[in-house]
C-alpha cells in the first residue's frame, strides 16, 4: 500500500467517523518519519498561518495537564494536516473553517485567531462549541469546530502520549480476568436491580 492510498484511505475513514485504531497510528508513524529528518515538521496541506491555527485549537482543546502533556505535543496538528492532505473533502474542511474563524475574529475583534487574546478565543470557541442550533452566521463555525474537536481527540488518543495517558498496554495475554468492582457496581447501578 502507498503512502498516498493508506492517507487517502484513512481521511476517508474520517469522513465516514470510522477511523481505525490501526489507521491513525499508520498516520502517526507517517508523521514521524515526516519528523525523522531532523528539522520541524513541515505542512503538507496547510499554509503557515492555517497550521498555527490548528496548532492554537488543538493546545485550546486538550491542553497540557498533571497527567499527559498537550495534544500539540502527541502531533494532533501534524495528524490533521497529514489527512487532510491526502483527501481534498477533509481539506476544504479544515481550509473553510479556518477562513471562517479567522473572519469571526476579526469581526467581533479586528484580529485573526492567533494574535488575538486568548480571552477573546475562548469566548469565540464557547459560542461554538457543544452547540446543536445557533443564528445563522455561527452554524459553520459550529460543524467546523465540531470536526477539530473530535479529529484533535482522536489524535490525541491513538498516539503514544494518549495511550500513556489511557494506561493502555497493548494486546497481552493474561491468565485471568477480573472486571473492576467499579465497573460492576456502575453496571448494576445502570439497571435498576
Amino acid at each position: 500500500m502507498t503512502r498516498r492510498d493508506l492517507l487517502s484511505g484513512a481521511a476517508a475513514a474520517v469522513l465516514g467517523s470510522s477511523l481505525t485504531r490501526a489507521q491513525a497510528q499508520h498516520v502517526h508513524l507517517l508523521v514521524a518519519q515526516d519528523k525523522s529528518t531532523g528539522g520541524p515538521y513541515k505542512p503538507k496541506f496547510l499554509n503557515d498561518h492555517e497550521f498555527a491555527t490548528v496548532r492554537r485549537l488543538s493546545e485550546l482543546i486538550m491542553p497540557a495537564d498533571d497527567v499527559s502533556p498537550s495534544a500539540v505535543e502527541a502531533g494532533a496538528p501534524e495528524f490533521i494536516d497529514l489527512l487532510a492532505s491526502g483527501n481534498p473533502e477533509l481539506g476544504r474542511i479544515y481550509t473553510g473553517g479556518l477562513g471562517w474563524l479567522d473572519y469571526e475574529m476579526k469581526r467581533r475583534y479586528g484580529a485573526p485567531f492567533v494574535p488575538a487574546a486568548a480571552g477573546q478565543q475562548t469566548e469565540v470557541l464557547d459560542a461554538i462549541a457543544y452547540r446543536k442550533d445557533a443564528p445563522g452566521d455561527l452554524a459553520p463555525g459550529i460543524e467546523f469546530f465540531d470536526w477539530v474537536r473530535k479529529m484533535v481527540v482522536d489524535a490525541f488518543y491513538t498516539s503514544p502520549i494518549g495511550f500513556k495517558d489511557l494506561g493502555y498496554m497493548g494486546n497481552k495475554g493474561m491468565t485471568t480476568f477480573e472486571v473492576p468492582a467499579e465497573a460492576i457496581a456502575y453496571a448494576v447501578k445502570r439497571s435498576g436491580l
